[in-house]
């Protein structure tokens, strides 16, 4: 008889559920002739390989706690139907994708159902926020890492249910077109240089990041005349959002350069014609490191949610490619220190052979150090081992 397996999935952000998507995708490898039954918060990735939706968790991206607290009643909503959802269908599992400030809660209240909770992507306890370790000893069954620093941190900790899968951006990162091609589909001077801005992937984070990068185009426009710009966005939403802001810039500010091309969903493409980035800090610092673009790390959020947040900080680099790097390998510019005058002589800083050169070999380093690829793999074989071995419990 064909065996059946229930998994209860929650992700809520855009990261996380591309990421649990692969998994799911994985566990389908790994036992082909089983039957997967998953449910619970799914964003459209997540969907698309057969996850039963019982929160849609594209609105559930927020950034900051005013925002979170703004939002209280929606997480409140989408945590009691996922606690209910749980008890009425009692999975083998529960996959929890990285969103800690609501799956660790989520968390607490499905343990004590009895379920086996498996925890992906670990919540950056090792830069603010440490004593949640408790919750992860209390209440995680399995906690799978993709930093290669996070597994002795836990154990150093005592923590020792603790397995590292690698980085899921490994080998999965990578152009799909040359310089040459890229350009020569939108239109950009492969002779000529070209930044690339990031800006993120929510809302608010580009509404204030991405003006400071288009008022450093201005500034570095004046050093450089020739200088070219992408900007990279991952989503129709974001797409939109680039497109206002881009629009409004132009009606206050005629010296914004006309050479600035917009692209969706080509983020690694544009990455790999550049001859430099600014980045806002996040995932997109170790994609921009595995495609070797020497970069700026920037970020800037409300002055409430940093006077809240800063104090709990407690790292010496903001950017995760410096925290692997374990040394300052990009400039971070944060809250106060990111300007259009400092972005714009770090970028044109970039531009320099030489130091274009050291950047890009020391980015080589560390995109060796987050693996060889696999992760979602491994990762699905982890869930099923702990699934195994909580049978009959």
């Amino acid at each position: 008889m064909k065996k059946t397996r229930r998994m209860m999935i929650v992700a809520g952000e855009a990261s996380g559920d591309a990421h649990a998507a692969k998994v799911i995708a994985a566990l389908r490898d790994a036992e082909p002739e089983t039957d997967f039954e998953f449910f619970g918060a799914a964003g459209p990735k997540m969907r698309s390989v057969g996850v039963e939706a019982v929160v849609q968790s594209d609105e559930l991206s927020i950034v900051g706690l005013a925002e979170i607290g703004r939002a209280l009643p929606m997480f409140l909503h989408a945590s009691a139907a996922l606690k209910r959802s749980a008890k009425e269908r009692k999975p083998d599992a529960v996959i929890l994708v990285d969103f800690p400030e609501f799956n660790l809660k989520l968390a607490k209240s499905l343990k004590k159902q009895g379920l086996t909770i498996i925890y992906y992507i670990s919540p950056q306890l090792w830069a603010w926020r440490k004593y949640r370790i408790s919750t992860v000893k209390k209440y995680i069954d399995l906690m799978i890492t993709i930093l290669p620093f996070e597994k002795a941190w836990y154990e150093r900790r005592g923590v020792t249910n603790v397995e590292y899968a690698g980085s899921p951006l490994a080998r999965e990162v990578r152009a799909r077109r040359s310089k040459d091609e890229f350009c020569r589909d939108h239109g950009v001077n492969a002779s000529r240089k070209i930044i690339s801005l990031l800006p993120g992937s929510r809302h608010k984070e580009i509404v204030r990041i991405l003006p400071v990068m288009l008022d450093s185009a201005v500034c570095l426009k004046k050093q450089l005349p020739d200088v070219q710009f992408v900007i990279a966005v991952s989503t129709v939403e974001n797409l939109s959002d680039v497109e206002q802001i881009l629009k409004n810039t132009r009606k206050i500010n005629n010296s914004l350069p006309d050479a600035i091309t917009i692209v969706d969903n080509e983020t690694y493409d544009a990455l790999n014609a550049s001859d430099a980035a600014a980045v806002a800090s996040g995932t997109a610092t170790l994609e921009t490191a595995i495609i070797g673009t020497p970069m700026v790390v920037v970020y800037k959020t409300s002055p409430l949610n940093y006077a809240l947040f800063e104090p709990f900080i407690d790292v010496p680099h903001y950017g995760l490619v410096n925290l692997i790097a374990e040394e300052r390998v990009a400039k971070e510019l944060i809250q106060a220190e990111f300007t259009p005058e400092t972005l714009s002589m770090e970028l044109a800083s970039l531009l320099a052979p030489q130091q274009n050169t050291a950047m890009r070999t020391k980015l080589k380093s560390v995109s060796d150090k987050l693996g060889r690829g696999g992760a979602s793999k491994r990762t699905a074989e982890a869930i099923l081992r702990i699934i195994e071995s909580h049978v009959g419990d």
